[in-house]
């Protein structure tokens, strides 16, 4: 499946502590979202205000989108939301595959 998001800036959803950015899955549009807490505990947010989600998120844009495409193929969804647990279980994978080839 050809994945791709567009370069518009994330929205800030405040009832939902959220930031969220599109994605096509071939001609399906994708609603993504991260949490404030997978930006804090992940991608060094400072605080759960817009301008350091936003800052974090910007910063780390690629691995985020990497993050959403590997979700949104598990899934083939229409909405996906990244939580902090969805970086942690593969953050921990990714080291244990690490750990195998040395």
């Amino acid at each position: 499946m050809n994945i791709t998001f567009p370069e518009q800036s994330p929205h800030y959803d405040a009832n939902r502590l959220v930031l969220t950015f599109p994605a096509m899955a071939g001609a399906m549009t994708v609603e993504c979202a991260i949490t404030a807490e997978a930006l804090e505990d992940h991608f060094g947010a400072a605080s759960l205000r817009e301008a350091d989600l936003r800052g974090a998120f910007l910063a780390h844009r690629a691995a985020i989108e990497r993050a959403a495409a590997r979700l949104i193929e598990a899934t083939q969804s229409d909405a996906i939301t990244l939580h902090s647990g969805y970086f942690r279980m593969y953050r921990d994978s990714d080291d244990a595959a690490k750990g195998r080839s040395q």
